[in-house]
């Protein structure tokens, strides 16, 4: 079987699925197996695929994404008659569904179902555990000049809300919305998480937001954007990674 992912999580769960040695073609982007993926040709990026030269590597399926790839890519792939798999997990449990149906495309549905069971346990578990718990009012940060933090209909959201997380962007429309340093303040969330990716944010930024928004600094938090926000095999992981964060940050372990 030959495959081309256009997604790095998806490259992620290829690789996870023992598949691994199927593929010929991913993006820049997907860098993890670290090592791994090396020897896999890149087909340019996430939003701008080298689409002839997918054509010319005959995969019998491309892996994609709604939110990491265009549309318009994914029509032209279909119009030339390759097949395509699109996801667009939301949650987990979206995701652990996510994971079955990849299996089953690229004939590893017993290793799939292993993935989706993890995940579905350990959401079971971390969300039983946070009942009766004290809620943790948080906003996450992925961009910077402008601030873009995430809204409720994302899979970052969904992921901090299973241990007990309440997202003070929830109510804006947008999935991925702009505020301002005031915005964010008034919200007075018990912790903001700023993440690894897509913008790499570091201790000057973390420094740079307590002085505009007047936060204490131990509010404001550095964490790893892949475990939040890669849907697939890393999404177990993820969930614990998740719960770790909301515990510390609780108020009354503040």
């Amino acid at each position: 079987m030959r495959v081309v992912s256009l997604c790095p999580s998806l490259t992620e769960l290829v690789f996870a699925l023992g598949r691994g040695r199927d593929l010929v073609g991913r993006t820049k982007f997907c860098v993890h197996p670290v090592g791994e993926v090396d020897a896999i040709e890149t087909v340019g990026g996430t939003k701008n695929p080298k689409l002839e030269r997918i054509f010319e590597l005959a995969p019998d399926l491309v892996l994609l994404n709604e939110e990491e790839n265009r549309r318009e890519d994914a029509l032209a792939l279909d119009a030339a008659g390759v097949p395509c798999h699109v996801s667009f997990p939301r949650d987990v449990a979206a995701t652990a569904e996510m994971v079955r149906s990849i299996g089953e495309a690229l004939d590893r549905a017993e290793a799939a179902r292993a993935i989706a069971r993890s995940i579905d346990e350990r959401a079971a578990r971390v969300t039983a555990a946070a009942r009766g718990l004290p809620e943790v009012r948080f906003g996450y940060l992925i961009w910077h000049e402008p601030w873009k933090g995430v809204g409720g209909d994302t899979f970052i959201s969904a992921m901090l809300s299973l241990p007990g997380g309440n997202n003070v962007l929830s109510h804006r429309a947008e999935r991925y919305p702009t505020i301002i340093p005031a915005e964010l303040a008034a919200a007075d969330p018990d912790v903001v998480f700023l993440s690894s990716e897509p913008f790499p944010f570091g201790p000057r930024h973390v420094d740079e937001l307590a002085a505009v928004t007047g936060l204490q600094r131990d509010r404001l938090r550095l964490v790893d954007g892949e475990m939040l926000s890669w849907h697939g095999s890393r999404t177990p992981h993820g969930i614990d990674y998740a719960e770790s964060l909301i515990a510390t940050a609780r108020p009354d372990r503040r």
